[in-house]
């Protein structure tokens, strides 16, 4: 017993030490200064203002629109390959690195690193470009962003 009654005084005298000196005076203050006569228990229920449709008012708030110019990074997956160290540090100019899918399959399309949907490889203009030939499904997509 008397050694319980050591540990709390030393416990106190740090918690003492570890605030800066005053700080019990502002707690103290603060707590006498809360008026709780008016509401019974101390406590009011919260008031919020309702929600609209999504719009502000048009006399200087804001909706939506803003969004729109988000830019997103948009990745395209040609394939992927797993390799050892050894081979990796074998490869030069000119190698060919095997890829695990088939020529023509669909790619992958990535918007800001999760799956979009599948498409195919074109050329438009000398240059690559994918034509979009299925987005997964919402559900699919909420599977996958986890």
């Amino acid at each position: 017993m008397a050694q319980d009654s050591f540990d709390n005084e030393n416990l106190e005298e740090k918690d003492s030490q570890d605030q800066p000196e005053g700080a019990e005076d502002d707690w103290a203050s603060a707590l006498a200064g809360q008026d709780t006569s008016d509401s019974g228990g101390g406590s009011q229920p919260a008031n919020f203002q309702e929600l609209g449709d999504g719009t502000v008012d048009q006399g200087g708030g804001h909706n939506l629109d803003f969004l729109l110019d988000v830019p997103l990074e948009v990745t395209v997956e040609l394939g992927r390959t797993t390799m050892i160290i050894n081979k990796m540090l074998q490869l030069t100019q000119g190698s060919v690195v095997e890829l695990q899918k088939a020529a023509g399959e669909p790619v992958e399309i990535y918007v800001n690193k999760k799956l979009l949907g599948k498409g195919e490889v074109i050329v438009v203009n000398e240059r690559f470009g994918v034509r979009i030939t299925e987005i997964i499904s919402q559900a699919d997509r909420i599977k996958n962003m986890g």
